[in-house]
């Protein structure tokens, strides 16, 4: 039952870490190239379809990292999991904190309503999940490194 805690955990978490990666990395970094107003949209549309998906993957994250740390707490490498699961808290707290009051703004934009300080606000958000990638390849390499 512990392994297969542990290697769900690692796969959601290690999913997570690539899908935020990506968007830090590459999409957004696509859709700042498109034309005209197309890479607004883009990130709103992102900012709609993410910000669906993104809140059950991280708490689901943190409750899975919880339960491999109660599970496995006899068992060696159970503090690089408990700290994974701090690190998840932190990320956690700044996407309520940090990110989706920036998301939830940006998503609802349009090229006919969107604020003149938009690609302020972008550029603060990318700011905030460039840290937030950070934090949860941490947590990630804190969980790889304990089934080891």
């Amino acid at each position: 039952m512990l392994s297969a805690l542990e290697v769900i955990t690692t796969v959601v978490v290690g999913l997570m870490v690539g899908v935020e990666f990506s968007v830090a990395f590459v999409m957004n970094r696509i859709f700042n190239a498109l034309p005209e107003d197309a890479g607004q949209r883009a990130r709103s549309h992102g900012g709609r379809m993410l910000g669906a998906v993104m809140p059950f993957w991280y708490v689901g994250s943190l409750v899975l990292a919880a339960l491999w740390a109660v599970a496995g707490r006899h068992h060696p490498g159970t503090g690089l999991v408990v700290t994974a699961a701090a690190l998840l808290i932190v990320s956690v707290i700044m996407s309520v904190l940090l990110l989706v009051p920036i998301n939830n703004r940006s998503k609802t934009w349009t090229p006919d309503n969107r604020p003149a300080d938009w690609k302020e606000q972008m550029n603060r958000w990318d700011r905030y999940h460039y840290v937030r990638v950070a934090v949860i390849i941490a947590a990630f390499t804190l969980l790889v490194t304990a089934l080891t």
